[in-house]
Formats: C-alpha cells, sequence, structure tokens
C-alpha cells in the first residue's frame, strides 16, 4: 500500500505539479473486490491481500476524492477513453496475460454489475464436458484455455501426448516444461511452421474468438479489443481470430464489429484510473 502511494508521489513529480493541483485519484487493483466500497476481497492471485480497504487508505493519506476500480476495467475505459476506442461508443477489452482480464464500456460507462463482478469474462464457460480447470477452481473457462499459462500447459500437454517432431522439443529438453513466459517462443515456432505450434496458436485464436462472439451477441459492441503481452505476436495472430469471429458470429456483427489491437499497453491501465477519477470530479462539481 505504501508503494502504491509512492507511485502517486512519482507520478504527480513527473507531471511537474503539485499534490495541491490534483482534484482527484483514481486507483485500480487486480481480484475480487466491493467496488462501491473500495475493498479488495479475495484475489485469486494475491492470496494474502483479504478484505483490504484500499481506497479509504489512499483517499486518507492524501486526503483527497478517490475513486477504485477493478484493473481490467480500467484498462478499458483507458483504452475508450484516449487510446484506440476513443472513437467509438462502447468496446469490450480483453487482456490476454497471466489470466485473462475483461472490461465493458458503453457510453462512457464501466459495466461493474450489481456485485462489482461484471465483466469478468474471462471466467465465461467455453467448454461444459470435461473442461480444462481454470486457477480460480473451476472448470471450462476461457482463461484455462487462451492465457499465458494456459497456452503453457496446453503446450506441455500436446508435447506429451503427440510424440511427432517439433522444434518446441528443444526447449522442452533444456527447460523440462514450458511456464507462461515461453509464450512468445510457441507462436514464433508456429510461425516459423512448426506443425505442433501451429495448432496449439490455432486453437488459442479459436478460443478467443469463441469469447468475442458471445459478447458480441450479449452487448453488439462497436469493437473488441485485444490488450496484454499476448499481442506482441503481431497482427497475424489477429487475422486468425478474425477468421473464426466472422465464421462464429451472426453476419451484422461479423461485419461491423472492429477486432483490433489495444493501443496504450501496460499504461492503459493508469489512464484509465486518471480517467476515473476524473469522471468522479466532474459529477461531484455537477451536483
Amino acid at each position: 500500500m505504501a508503494q502504491m502511494c509512492e507511485s502517486v508521489r512519482r507520478a504527480v513529480a513527473v507531471a511537474k505539479v503539485r499534490l495541491d493541483d490534483i482534484a482527484a485519484i483514481g486507483v485500480a487493483t487486480p481480484g475480487t473486490m466491493d467496488i462501491p466500497g473500495g475493498v479488495m476481497l479475495e484475489p485469486v492471485n494475491m492470496p494474502l491481500w483479504k478484505n483490504v480497504p484500499v481506497r479509504q487508505y489512499i483517499a486518507d493519506t492524501f486526503r483527497k476524492p478517490t475513486v477504485f476500480q477493478n484493473d481490467a476495467n480500467a484498462a478499458a475505459y483507458g483504452e475508450f477513453w484516449a487510446g484506440v476506442g476513443r472513437d467509438a461508443r462502447s468496446l469490450v477489452l480483453f487482456t490476454l496475460g497471466t489470466g485473462i482480464g475483461c472490461g465493458i464500456i458503453v457510453n462512457d460507462f464501466i459495466i461493474e454489475g450489481a456485485h462489482s463482478h461484471g465483466a469478468e469474462c474471462g471466467h465465461m464457460v467455453i467448454e461444459m464436458t470435461n473442461g480444462r480447470m481454470c486457477g480460480c477452481g473451476q472448470p471450462g473457462h476461457l482463461e484455462a484455455y487462451a492465457s499465458a499459462i494456459a497456452i503453457a500447459k496446453r503446450t506441455n500437454d500436446a508435447l506429451a501426448a503427440d510424440l511427432g517432431p517439433s522444434i518446441l522439443r528443444t526447449h522442452l529438453l533444456q527447460t523440462g516444461t514450458f511456464d507462461e513466459s515461453d509464450c512468445q517462443e510457441i507462436f514464433q515456432a508456429a510461425r516459423s511452421g512448426d506443425a505442433l505450434a501451429n495448432r496449439l496458436v490455432e486453437e488459442t485464436a479459436y478460443y478467443l474468438a469463441v469469447g468475442a462472439v458471445n459478447l458480441m451477441h450479449t452487448i453488439n459492441p462497436d469493437m473488441v479489443v485485444f490488450g496484454g503481452g499476448m499481442i506482441a505476436t503481431g497482427d497475424w495472430f489477429l487475422e486468425r481470430i478474425r477468421k473464426h469471429v466472422k465464421r462464429l458470429a451472426f453476419p451484422v456483427p461479423a461485419a461491423k464489429t472492429l477486432l483490433v489491437y489495444a493501443q496504450l499497453g501496460s499504461d492503459a491501465g493508469f489512464v484509465g484510473a486518471a480517467g476515473c477519477g476524473r469522471q468522479l470530479w466532474m459529477k461531484s462539481n455537477k451536483s
């Protein structure tokens, strides 16, 4: 928490303004949360953070109006406000990293849900029978198939089951396993023509297309945006997702919904949190 506060001070210093000039603060964290209450509840990937009053701590430290938001929601708002979606009215953002985060923006409004669990689309069920186990403890979720960890696990399973030739075996012999940091190696092998790697990447594109189409048929957004470390693979991977979306979606949304990569990179969450702080300030001044 002290580190979070220090990040605020550094941001103010780099901007060459004073804390007195700051009207509001936006802060975003991962995990399950009570957004109106400003509390992190029990994030799966941060087991020591339980019922932490993040917003109140920041507000008390700086004595500024403070807004609290899910990190994927904040990233989506950042792309909507200042990134690839700045000319759109609605978008869905999938952040492809260790897990799969998601945020949904409709007409400048973040879909938080009645219980702060809206837009947890990385945990939509895409496999009903014998689904792969997700890190949250439930089977069949999108995150269990298309996150960085999932791709590594699927690669290990495929190499164990398929004894055919693959350049991925060289890595396996050297390290004993693939982990989430090795995704780019898997994608590079696919681009080099390795049949097993190409199959894994094609399946990943299909799973992400299923997730996108589910949201297209539910929200009907102007665009679906993909962000996170996986998009470093380049446009060829996005084209694979688009191909599957065109095959799976209704004709009109398939033709009219833009599928694009995010623009703001790792800054999206910071920008979006600031945008949420700006929203808070604007609402308080209107009232």
